[in-house]
């Protein structure tokens, strides 16, 4: 049972990084600590969304699931429970590049934005 907990665990801190990482740089408009974790984490998805591997966290998940007596699924953590989402029916290869761009493009300008706000902070009156 401790095993499957933990399983489940993995799989909403998985689910979790998978929303922050597009949408990370829009919670930075709010912490600005938040860059810190969320560069590294978009680099790291990119990375993961690129090369088409698995995120260790699904193996990770898969080990505990077998200690617990239950069946790990073939493929990755998105594949597994966000597909659907993600990438629904017809969805193009020309669609994922376009999305990955339009993801890629709001985080940019969000910290564009928030760089020439922090710069203008800085500025002495006139």
């Amino acid at each position: 049972m401790p095993y499957s907990i933990a399983a489940d665990v993995i799989v909403a801190i998985h689910f979790a990084f998978v929303v922050f990482v597009p949408f990370g740089a829009l919670l930075a408009l709010k912490w600005h600590w938040i860059p810190w974790l969320h560069l590294p984490a978009a680099a790291w998805g990119l990375f993961i969304e690129l090369t088409g591997r698995d995120c260790p966290l699904t193996g990770f998940e898969n080990a505990l699931r077998s200690s617990a007596g239950e069946s790990g699924y073939a493929g990755g953590f998105i594949e597994r429970y966000l597909a659907a989402i993600i990438y629904p029916a017809g969805l193009t290869r020309e669609d994922q590049v376009v999305l990955l761009i339009a993801v890629i493009a709001t985080n940019t300008l969000t910290y564009g934005w928030l760089h020439v706000r922090r710069f203008r902070s800085r500025r002495p009156a006139a």
